[in-house]
C-alpha cells in the first residue's frame, strides 16, 4: 500500500510501524479554501472515499485490531467485514484521525495517553457494545443491519 505523507512524499508501507502518523496532504495555506471538501470520510465520495477507506482499513487491520482487538465475544462483538458498516467506518475514521493527531511527530508527550483515554476506549466500547453496529456479527460471520426508515414530511407548512 502506498500512502502520501503531509510533505507530499509517497511512502510504500507494508507494516503499521512504517505508516506516516500525519494526515494526508492538505492544500498550501496560500490557496483559498473555496471548494475544499471537509476531510471526514463521510463527506468524501468516489475515488477520494475509496482511497481514504483503503488507508483506514490498512490502519484498522494492521494496527488497531492486532494491538487493541481483544477476542470477539457475544458481549464484545467485532465484524470481520467492518467496512460494510457505515457507522463503524465513521467511528473508526474519527479514531484514526485522532490517532494521527495525538501520536504524530508534533504530538505532545502525553498525546498517546490522551488518545487511549479520550478516544480509543470510548470508541471501542461503542463499536463493540452488544447493541453497537456489530451486534449479531461473529468471527467469520457478518449480519447486515436494517436501519429504521425515515419519513420526510413537508416542513414548510405548519
Amino acid at each position: 500500500m502506498t500512502l502520501t505523507s503531509q510533505d507530499g512524499e509517497l511512502v510504500q508501507s507494508d507494516t503499521w510501524s512504517e505508516m506516516p502518523a500525519e494526515p494526508p496532504i492538505e492544500p498550501p495555506a496560500d490557496q483559498p479554501d473555496a471548494g475544499r471538501k471537509p476531510f471526514f470520510i463521510l463527506y468524501l465520495d468516489g475515488p477520494e472515499y475509496v482511497e481514504e477507506l483503503e488507508r483506514l482499513a490498512f490502519w484498522v487491520d494492521n494496527l488497531l485490531i492486532p494491538v487493541y482487538g481483544a477476542e470477539a465475544t457475544s458481549s464484545a462483538p467485532w465484524c470481520p467485514r467492518w467496512p460494510e458498516h457505515p457507522e463503524a467506518i465513521a467511528y473508526l475514521h474519527g479514531l484514526w484521525l485522532a490517532w494521527q493527531e495525538r501520536t504524530g511527530k508534533d504530538a505532545s508527550a502525553s498525546g498517546p495517553a490522551d488518545w487511549h483515554q479520550g478516544y480509543l476506549w470510548p470508541t471501542m466500547d461503542m463499536l463493540r457494545s452488544p447493541n453497537g453496529p456489530f451486534a449479531g456479527c461473529k468471527a467469520g460471520s457478518h449480519r447486515p443491519k436494517t436501519r429504521p426508515s425515515v419519513e420526510r414530511n413537508d416542513l414548510t407548512h405548519h
